[in-house]
């Protein structure tokens, strides 16, 4: 599966290109450092992403930012995007419900327990039919 991961924290995704490299299907990751970034990428693709991993909280482009251009657009909205943040504010999680996320994930402190998640949302996605459309 390819994974556009954004995010703007160097750590982060060291820490996602770690927990994939352990798991036996083996996902390809294409980062970059916020929302601008991001779109530019995406309306510039041959091959679109499988999937987004978006956190909220970046410089220049905000995740909500973001997800409200992407999912203006008549062919990138229906890439299933999935908030990876540190953000328990609800009002940051309605908005992204109703700006039409994927999914919710709180980045836990413990990395096990982020393994854990990474490993279950990856898999979930890799056997979702929405990715296989």
């Amino acid at each position: 599966m390819n994974v556009l991961l954004i995010e703007d924290d160097n750590i982060e995704i060291m820490k996602l290109e770690r927990t994939i490299s352990k798991m036996a299907a083996k996902h390809h990751i294409i980062s970059s450092k916020n929302g601008e970034e991001a779109l530019a990428f995406l309306r510039s693709a041959e091959d679109l992403p499988d999937i987004i991993l978006l956190d909220l909280n970046m410089p220049r482009m905000n995740g909500i930012e973001f997800l409200s251009v992407l999912k203006s657009d008549n062919v990138l909205r229906f890439l299933p995007t999935i908030i990876l943040t540190t953000s328990e504010n609800r009002s940051d999680l309605h908005k992204c419900f109703e700006l039409g996320i994927a999914g919710y994930i709180i980045k836990p402190l413990k990395y096990e327990d982020y393994e854990s998640k990474l490993n279950k949302v990856l898999d979930y996605w890799s056997i979702n039919e929405l990715v296989k459309a």
